[in-house]
């Protein structure tokens, strides 16, 4: 009896297929398949790892008749049409657990980072200033900390900031009773009333697209620094470049942009960047990242287990 066929279209750590190898699945591997070159083969796989590639919508799904799961080796599931997906008793698998860890270190790295101008300190020193009073910096202790988004990646950075002396922590979320020992979920407004930091762990949706715009900027009460580890299409990046010009953002610490490829691969694909973007490349007040907020050692082999575990869940060997 053959075994049932899982098809890799990203590269991922070893640990997931020699997991599912020792599930009883064979692996396929695709790495430099096009779409055009899968479609035709897809009906023979029980199941499908991907990260971002390219997006898996009604199309792919309709020519993988056999299809049993889709694993995405990441946190979000924005890349795959869920509505195709579910209709076809399509078992669907994210690892938000895997990278949380990450994220919340990163999104900590990046507001320490900030408040404590270590990406200005740097350049100038490297031109040979050393400049101690321009570079003086901002506590952590006192402040108020909002977040947006209280699910796996919200949670861990909650944490990592209860060590921080009388830092307060507000949560806002579309569910309901999230709020723990860690963070305070308060309505949207009371966030915005309150918090002098925000940090955003919002997965992509119609909901959240543009959620920080002029307006949303605007409503905060206090001039705040800015962290974004989630998505960059839930900025609208003119609109934030405003905030940090006229002041009423004090820096932004920026993993993901709205200008980011849908595989996550570039931001510079076109041949005259936006002059937004060129603004916070230069910008004094802004600290980026290439979206590696979830991307270290640890979380490469965490991530991949985390699909394994979850796999071997689903009994389908």
């Amino acid at each position: 009896m053959s075994k049932p066929k899982v098809i890799h279209i990203d590269k991922n750590h070893p640990v997931l297929m020699d997991g599912l190898e020792k599930l009883g699945f064979e692996n396929v591997i695709a790495y430099t398949d096009s779409l055009e070159d899968l479609l035709p083969k897809l009906s023979q796989y029980q199941g499908m790892i991907l990260r971002s590639r390219f997006p898996i919508d009604q199309k792919v799904l309709d020519a993988a008749t056999q299809l049993k799961f889709i694993g995405r080796v990441g946190a979000g599931l924005e890349n795959i049409d869920l509505d195709s997906a579910r209709s076809k008793n399509i078992h669907l698998i994210a690892a938000p657990e895997g990278n949380r860890n990450a994220v919340g270190e990163h999104a900590l790295g990046l507001l320490l980072g900030l408040m404590n101008k270590l990406r200005l300190g740097h350049e100038k020193i490297s031109k040979g200033e050393w400049l101690r009073e321009a570079h003086r910096g901002w506590e952590l202790e006192g402040k108020t900390v909002g977040l947006i988004g209280y699910g796996n990646t919200g949670k861990s950075f909650a944490k990592k900031l209860s060590g921080f002396n009388s830092v307060k922590v507000l949560c806002y979320d579309i569910k309901p009773n999230l709020g723990d020992q860690y963070a305070e979920q308060v309505s949207l407004n009371v966030l915005q009333e309150q918090a002098q930091v925000l940090s955003l762990h919002i997965p992509e949706t119609k909901e959240t697209l543009a959620m920080i715009n002029a307006e949303f900027i605007e409503n905060m009460h206090f001039p705040f620094w800015f962290i974004n580890t989630a998505r960059g299409k839930a900025v609208v990046t003119k609109d934030l470049v405003s905030g940090l010009k006229n002041g009423k953002v004090l820096g932004a610490g920026l993993d993901v942009l709205e200008y980011e490829s849908s595989s996550f691969q570039s931001v510079f694909s076109a041949s005259k960047p936006p002059e937004e973007l060129r603004y916070l490349i230069q910008s004094e007040h802004v600290l980026l990242s290439p979206h590696v907020a979830g991307w270290t050692v640890e979380s490469h082999i965490k991530l991949a287990q985390t699909i394994v575990d979850k796999v071997k869940a689903l009994k389908l060997t």
